[in-house]
């Protein structure tokens, strides 16, 4: 699921809304106007065009036809059409190609010069060929048709030019200018009028994601402090080794997404032992290999807890893997080295550390020298070597919270991690069911 990132406040939402926004309006209004500016400027030209031609058509109807009557009554209609369809010049070719006509109007001779400088194609019956030809500032539409005779042979070929002034052109360039201007305008305005509703839409969805996001920590809170309850503990185990673990993850730089999966591993990393019978779970002494194995299976049953819902699937490797041992002793899958996830190598650490400077029922707290000593022995075996140097840094502050922090303290730092790590875009994300 794609993941979005809303502002904190509603002040930053509204700047963040409006700065987005009108980007995307000078975006899609450049892009509009474009689009609006080619398509008038190709239906005025290709109007433009449709025009010579029609105009250059009128030598193919029956009174236009060269091939009947005098060729000075001949002449003379060319030069009346000339002057009546607005041509420069007119040229009319015999079929084969010999110039058997040639009239131009009264205009510069530039103009003149550049119509006859122009090839002509020589179209077949039925077709037509035309062109536009800029000109200091003007244009010349030259078209060139076959005249057919009263059998339909070919009897000879027209060729028309026709002047689009610079005034003419400077209109046309300010109607489609007008035109683009105005569509891009357009999407400026349904921009501003947007504004307020997607404002409104996005205000909600922040609500709903931060009601969402409540209600999972809630649920991981409730699912933590069940398993503390029947462990004959307090949720003070979970929150401390919560909040170790996100420090040691921060002195190595991890990113907020993986500290927030970290969190929730952290939190729930004993669920499983909900499904542990009391008598091995609440069991004083040392637990038989039989008893051990049963208490090995709560980090699979802790998997099975989880896997109904797919905002806790970022703790599963966490859950599964937090007594996996760097030298492959440990349980349930006998990893080794980087093969344990790193949130899972990190989380052993402190969860051994709170283990041996709290009180059990079946073993009073160590001091730190003691723990530091013991934990120095499983660097390499038990723990990663590296992630240790780092613990290590951190184990006396550790300490000192755990012998002087009341539970009020543990719960305060823990709202802190929990503002910090659980943002709308830092959050883990609901997923589709399989």
């Amino acid at each position: 699921m794609t993941e979005i990132q809303l502002p904190e406040t509603p002040h930053q939402l509204q700047l963040t809304l409006a700065r987005r926004l009108a980007i995307s309006a000078v975006l899609l209004g450049v892009t509009a106007g474009g689009v609006v500016y080619w398509l008038t400027s190709h239906r005025t030209e290709s109007q433009a065009l449709e025009r010579a031609i029609a105009s250059v058509q009128h030598f193919q109807s029956p009174d236009m036809s060269l091939t009947t009557g005098s060729a000075q009554e001949s002449h003379a209609a060319l030069e009346q059409l000339l002057d009546k369809e607005r041509f420069i010049g007119v040229r009319v070719f015999a079929p084969s190609r010999e110039r058997l006509f040639e009239r131009w109007g009264d205009v510069p001779e530039f103009l003149i010069a550049e119509g006859k400088r122009q090839s002509n194609p020589w179209p077949a019956i039925g077709h037509s060929y035309s062109k536009r030809i800029d000109v200091a500032g003007e244009q010349l539409i030259q078209v060139v048709l076959p005249m057919t005779a009263a059998d339909g042979s070919l009897a000879g070929y027209v060729e028309g030019v026709s002047r689009v002034t610079a005034e003419t052109l400077l209109g046309q360039q300010q109607q489609i200018q007008t035109v683009a201007i105005a569509g891009a305008v357009s999407v400026l305005a349904a921009t501003i009028l947007l504004y307020p509703l997607m404002l409104a839409m996005l205000r909600r969805y922040g609500a709903l994601s931060r009601r969402l996001l409540d209600a999972n920590l809630s649920l991981m809170h409730s699912l933590g402090n069940a398993i503390a309850k029947r462990d004959s503990d307090t949720d003070a185990h979970n929150y401390r080794v919560t909040c170790y673990a996100v420090a040691l993850a921060e002195t190595l730089g991890l990113p907020d997404k993986t500290i927030s999966e970290l969190v929730v591993g952290a939190f729930l990393h004993d669920v499983g032992k909900i499904g542990i019978p009391d008598h091995i779970l609440l069991k004083p002494g040392k637990l038989t290999a039989e008893e051990f194995e049963i208490m090995q299976t709560h980090t699979l049953l802790g998997i099975e807890i989880v896997a109904g819902n797919p905002w806790l699937a970022g703790a599963a490797q966490t859950i599964r893997h937090h007594h996996e041992h760097y030298d492959g002793t440990g349980y349930p899958d006998r990893l080794s080295g980087e093969e344990i996830p790193l949130t899972a190598r990190i989380f052993a650490l402190v969860d051994v550390f709170d283990a041996l400077t709290s009180v059990r029922p079946y073993k009073p707290a160590l001091p730190l020298a003691a723990t530091l000593a013991i934990m120095e022995k499983e660097a390499g075996k038990h723990f990663d070597p590296e992630i240790h140097a780092y613990f290590m840094l951190l184990a006396p502050i550790f300490y000192e919270k755990n012998q002087t922090w009341r539970h009020s303290e543990w719960a305060l730092e823990l709202k802190n991690v929990l503002t910090r790590y659980f943002k709308t875009e830092t959050a883990p994300k609901m997923e589709p069911l399989s």
